[in-house]
């Protein structure tokens, strides 16, 4: 870590190529017009930013699925950005506008037009007072009144007894200089000596060996950026309220959409002591307690306006929804800070069947016998918690869809090109959804030798030998070339009955 314009972020290795669907504009409206919120049309021209963009992929990717929607973004580190103009102009991507700015530079950027949303997943908790304030300042001239701002961060009470833990392995990286990802495995092996020698640190909060060990398997970019930089602030929720009311926010959402069906994410008891407080705020901050929150990923909005519930009801009538994966795959038991939890197969499975012949706005769901007789508030919970899930995704509306279709065929092509001799991007666009889809790169090299033609297991299988590489089956390599067909031939006839049905519905093919 060296030169001033790093602010003592980690700059010696690239960030993670991810893409976060909670920054997708129709995500975003949903989360909002689950809490009887004013949304802004999507059928609108529309401005984004995006802070702290990293190597670009939610925005590239955002912007070709939401073509009326123009996308700005930035990051301080100009390789990245470099990168993120190149995925742009090789998908021919006119409406995403990237900068290598500080946020104190980007407040004075002249090209700048007023948002409807700003975003930043991931930023706040990982940089100075002095840049928080910025970001505040930049909130303040650039988001239109009524516009909505996603931010994501660490979060108390959860982070109390990791604190420690973060504040070792930065203490012993820096007892030695030279490439951060040496010095990472370092200073984890330091500390799984400290926790194997029973230190009473790791004694006293046993949670630790659990995360000691999942962090010796996460990739070392994502550890650099998430624990190694010179800030890092897990906040309270109060605080975060506080300091982005200065930008005259609210909070007025979560975005984490199953945080909404409190029946579900909640235990009975813990639903009791939050029925007793009436103050926004305080409510929040005591859910963290209840859950020991370590991360939050909120939605506050700058003059939010509560819609009549008839209005209120009319927009989420109107909201679309796709199923991104087929019906059975679908787990109808899942995981909650509640802990696990059944859910009711009978008032799930009628709306999942539906989704799976396609798209429906939550009104045509509703025309449907069958789904009708579950009742209006219970479907709406299904969507939401599928939603929260992952299954179900909101969706843009069917007019304009062609169009989109043009652009995110155009991104993917660019996407699957480069799949072919790496696999760090793996998300595709949907005009669908106006959203980003997982495909890992075996996936991705049989939708490219579908679009080429040809036999696809064979194409495969010679993209991967001239890069001397062959597939692990069981944790171990397949070595013969007739081993790895027959294993990619098994894949492929997987990807045909259980992919290729809900690409075709995301209209990713």
């Amino acid at each position: 870590m060296s030169g001033s314009w790093t602010s003592g972020y980690v700059a010696d290795i690239g960030y993670t190529y991810g893409f976060y669907r909670e920054l997708t504009p129709a995500m975003l409206n949903m989360a909002l017009a689950l809490r009887n919120q004013a949304t802004a049309s999507l059928d609108d021209k529309l401005a984004y930013c995006e802070l702290g963009c990293g190597q670009g992929i939610t925005s590239n990717l955002l912007a070709a699925a939401n073509p009326e929607i123009e996308f700005y973004a930035t990051d301080f580190n100009p390789s990245q950005i470099a990168g993120a103009q190149a995925l742009a102009k090789a998908a021919g991507t006119t409406n995403v506008h990237f900068y290598d700015q500080s946020f104190q530079e980007f407040i004075d950027n002249p090209d700048l037009p007023a948002f409807d949303f700003i975003s930043l997943h991931g930023i706040y908790s990982w940089i100075s007072q002095e840049n928080r304030q910025a970001i505040v300042r930049f909130i303040a001239r650039h988001l239109k009144p009524g516009g909505a701002v996603y931010i994501s961060y660490n979060t108390m009470p959860g982070w109390a007894s990791i604190m420690p833990l973060r504040q070792l392995l930065v203490q012993q990286a820096a007892t030695s200089t030279g490439p951060i990802v040496p010095r990472i495995d370092q200073a984890l092996a330091f500390a799984t000596k400290l926790m194997d020698g029973k230190a009473r640190y790791f004694t006293a909060n046993p949670v630790l060996k659990e995360r000691v060990e999942q962090l010796q398997k996460q990739p070392r970019q994502y550890l650099a950026h998430e624990y190694m930089n010179r800030d890092w602030t897990p906040f309270y929720f109060a605080d975060v309220v506080n300091e982005l009311s200065d930008a005259k926010l609210g909070w007025t959402a979560s975005a984490n959409l199953t945080d909404h069906v409190e029946n579900i994410s909640l235990a009975p008891d813990h639903q009791a002591i939050l029925n007793e407080i009436g103050d926004a705020v305080r409510r929040e901050s005591i859910r963290d307690y209840l859950v020991n929150q370590q991360f939050r990923r909120d939605i506050f909005v700058r003059g939010s306006r509560t819609l009549p519930t008839p209005i209120a009801s009319r927009q989420l009538l109107s909201t679309r929804f796709v199923l991104a994966v087929n019906a059975a795959d679908v787990p109808l038991t899942i995981n909650t800070t509640a802990g696990q939890v059944k859910l009711h197969e009978e008032t799930y499975r009628p709306v999942l069947d539906s989704l799976e012949r396609g798209s429906k706005t939550l009104g045509e769901l509703l025309a449907e016998p069958a789904i009708a007789a579950v009742g209006v508030q219970r479907v709406i919970q299904v969507l939401t918690v599928i939603t929260g899930t992952g299954h179900i995704y909101p969706a843009l509306p069917q007019k304009g869809e062609a169009r989109r279709r043009s652009r995110t065929d155009a991104f993917n092509k660019a996407v699957l090109e480069i799949a072919e001799s790496s696999s760090d991007l793996q998300y595709l666009a949907s005009p669908v959804s106006g959203s980003g889809h997982t495909y890992d790169r075996i996936q991705m090299l049989f939708l490219t030798a579908m679009r080429k033609g040809g036999d696809a297991p064979e194409f495969v299988w010679n993209n991967l030998r001239q890069q001397n590489q062959r597939l692990l089956k069981d944790g171990k390599a397949l070595e013969t070339p007739e081993e790895n067909l027959a294993e990619l031939r098994a894949r492929f006839a997987d990807f045909q009955t259980k992919v290729l049905p809900f690409t075709k519905r995301l209209g990713i093919i």
